[in-house]
């Protein structure tokens, strides 16, 4: 797949079959839409395309708005789509002047001009240009001067699409990765640097890896205990996670600290990613470091047994 960091990047394709969208978590609808894309291109004999945008429209618009939550950062979004195979990835700089643009301009600008886009794969409510004024009828009224084949996305896949993102959403803010992992068709995933901590857990026979997440908007699920998948050095572990701010303790802050199991080497400033697989239990106070200790055996056994070691 190439990737491409803005238009003047591109070169207009002879038979581009593109489809746009903000594709937050590329979650098992948009995979659907994918997959059309690709199918459409096969039957034109053209090349796939997908124009998506960075930063998200909505940190544009919304400068500052602490509730966006996004399940996929923009290297995430990158390896997705070349899992799935897409010929062309245009990720376009989502600014205040861009999004000014009428819908005329973009699909003059943008679609025929700079991509060379000949056929385009749709849904009935996807909207574009300023004031979102831009869409699928649109494109209609004007396919005579446009020259672009429309390919619709069933209502019900868009329909579809919505309640996957809100429902991935709500899934991981209550703790359920079950349901987070479904829709997203793969386990929810964050990742950081491992950075130093109070290293207490070494203490009680638990090392853990405090891994921070730098980036302010990426959705970190629901306080609790998890059981977990790490994938470091290109390996792949088992362990548990806890996130929050380890009241017995007395910790400060909402953090992300993972045990692996049967691993004790020193991974401080290595990049961790972690895959969220099972819900354990709520975060709680113990009144003592024993209490706290046996929980976590407790937790590592449940941990164990749901992966089946």
């Amino acid at each position: 797949m190439k990737v491409y960091k803005s238009l003047a990047e591109f070169s207009p394709l002879p038979n581009a079959v593109v489809t746009s969208g903000t594709f937050d978590g590329v979650h098992v609808g948009h995979r659907k839409i994918i997959s059309m894309l690709k199918k459409t291109a096969a039957e034109k004999e053209g090349e796939s395309v997908v124009l998506t945008f960075w930063p998200h429209p909505r940190l544009i618009i919304s400068p500052g708005n602490a509730d966006i939550k996004l399940l996929s950062m923009l290297e995430e979004k990158i390896a997705l789509f070349d899992e799935l195979g897409v010929d062309h990835l245009l990720v376009l700089p989502f600014t205040r002047e861009f999004s000014e643009l009428s819908s005329d301009r973009f699909v003059e600008d943008v679609l025929i001009n700079g991509i060379g886009t000949k056929t385009l794969v749709i849904g009935y409510d996807h909207r574009f240009g300023k004031n979102r004024e831009g869409g699928f009828d649109f494109l209609k009224r004007n396919a005579d001067r446009y020259k672009i084949d429309l390919v619709e996305i069933p209502r019900q896949e868009i329909d579809n699409l919505t309640i996957s993102s809100t429902k991935i959403r709500k899934a991981l803010s209550e703790g359920d990765a079950e349901i987070a992992n479904e829709l997203l068709g793969r386990p929810y995933a964050f990742e950081g640097l491992v950075k130093k901590g109070r290293q207490l857990g070494r203490t009680i026979g638990f090392p853990t890896a405090n891994v921070d997440v730098s980036r302010q908007y990426k959705l970190i699920p629901a306080k609790g205990v998890y059981a977990v998948k790490v994938i470091l050095r290109k390996n792949t572990y088992l362990g548990i996670m806890n996130i929050g701010s380890r009241p017995t303790v007395e910790g400060t802050g909402i953090t992300q600290e993972v045990h692996i199991f049967d691993f004790s080497d020193d991974i401080y400033g290595e990049k961790l990613k972690v895959e969220v697989m099972h819900y354990i239990r709520d975060e709680k106070k113990f009144e003592n470091i024993n209490e706290l200790v046996n929980q976590i055996n407790l937790d590592c056994e449940l941990a164990r047994k749901y992966f089946g070691v």
